[in-house]
């Protein structure tokens, strides 16, 4: 009895969050109209600030310096603050010689702060209503500001994300497969935002917070955005994403590189989890059911795989469970056969979707157990740029 009820818990709450959840959500914001009232004119926009956090971004800071320059939005309203956390590369030297119209502000720490802190000193500078967090690998269409900053006419909206998107795709590594993850997600977190302003946490690349709302991250939290999103969200304010306003990333093709990030992001996310459970008790409210269903849950997704795994085993007397058993012992398996096919130039894409899906999971676990350990500092090395 034990083992059957343990087993179909397990397997629920997965379903639920990874298929169930969405379908629902999707659905209902089908049927919703939007009615968000929004700046239309040069004149209505307020002043933003930019900031931008960097650490040996070499490769990529002069294209994103070209794609801030090429932002539509009024010169004499926008500022941007940027930080280099002791970078030892020609990172510095190459922001210092950009030649722009742009009110660009550049310091450097002498030592490694990490990017929390580093936002957090920015955020207290900065002189705009409307702060702008921003990656150095991340770009964005010439709109994709004002499009984002159009939405706080409304009173009730605290925070906008844009629509993530990974422009090149190697089907060689698991880009393609994190592309289409991360495409999923973001369709989710616009009907969180459509339905009920409830977004659960901007994808961090490029997103627009009110300074008034802004809250300083701890120091040694490893997920800021997510932080943010809540401390908005916990003011009573919305969190919403804008599909039209577009940012675009590369997304990384290595296995070990993607999975040492979502380690990093895992081990952040349960610090969060630590500040805002008592968020997930309410899930008979919108902000808790969205939370519960779309995070604390994926969250819990290894433990959950290993209790429907393992009660199984107590179930191999009937046909039913040992087709069951049988099919996730093959599941577990399709990871290393895939990185045998890889050796030898062979890719698969479902092979691949499910090595993803067991990588992903994995490196929730490990986080935790970082997590668990304890986490005294955030100072961060950047995931490699322009990989192969």
């Amino acid at each position: 009895m034990i083992p059957t009820i343990l087993f179909w818990f397990s397997v629920g709450l997965i379903f639920h969050s990874y298929v169930l959840y969405p379908f629902i959500m999707n659905r209902l914001a089908k049927r919703k109209s939007s009615n968000y009232k929004m700046y239309t004119t040069d004149k209505e926009f307020p002043t933003v600030s930019i900031l931008l956090a960097v650490f040996n971004e070499e490769k990529v800071i002069r294209k994103k310096l070209k794609s801030l320059d090429q932002l539509v939005y009024p010169k004499d309203r926008l500022e941007i603050l940027i930080r280099s956390d002791a970078s030892t590369d020609k990172t510095d030297q190459l922001i210092r010689s950009v030649k722009t119209d742009l009110n660009i502000h550049f310091e450097r720490t002498p030592t490694r702060l990490g990017k929390v802190k580093i936002i957090n000193l920015l955020s207290a500078i900065a002189t705009g209503k409307i702060l702008v967090i921003t990656d150095a690998n991340v770009y964005h269409r010439p709109d994709s500001l004002s499009l984002l900053i159009r939405h706080f006419k409304n009173k009730e909206v605290g925070l906008v994300d844009s629509a993530m998107i990974n422009p090149v795709l190697d089907k060689n590594g698991i880009s393609l497969q994190e592309s289409a993850y991360i495409s999923r997600e973001v369709r989710i977190k616009h009907a969180e935002g459509k339905l009920w302003g409830c977004m659960m946490g901007p994808s961090g690349g490029f997103y627009a917070v009110r300074k008034e709302l802004f809250s300083p991250v701890p120091e040694n939290f490893l997920v800021d955005d997510f932080y943010i999103n809540m401390k908005v969200l916990g003011q009573g304010k919305k969190a919403i994403n804008d599909l039209e306003s577009k940012a675009f990333e590369d997304v990384s093709s290595n296995l070990s590189e993607e999975f040492r990030r979502k380690v990093r992001i895992s081990a952040g996310n349960f610090q969060n989890l630590s500040r805002f459970y008592k968020h997930s008790i309410c899930f008979f409210r919108p902000l808790g059911f969205v939370f519960l269903s779309h995070k604390v849950l994926r969250w819990a997704g290894p433990f959950f795989l290993l209790i429907a795994y393992f009660s199984n085993l107590f179930l191999l007397d009937k046909k039913f469970y040992f087709i069951s058993f049988l099919l996730q012992s093959i599941f577990l398996f399709i990871p290393f056969i895939d990185l045998i096919l890889r050796k030898i130039k062979i890719h698969i894409v479902i092979l691949r979707f499910v090595t993803h899906f067991y990588n992903m999971n994995l490196a929730i676990f490990v986080g935790f157990l970082r997590f668990i350990k304890g986490i005294k500092s955030n100072v961060w090395e950047p995931t490699k740029r322009d990989q192969p």
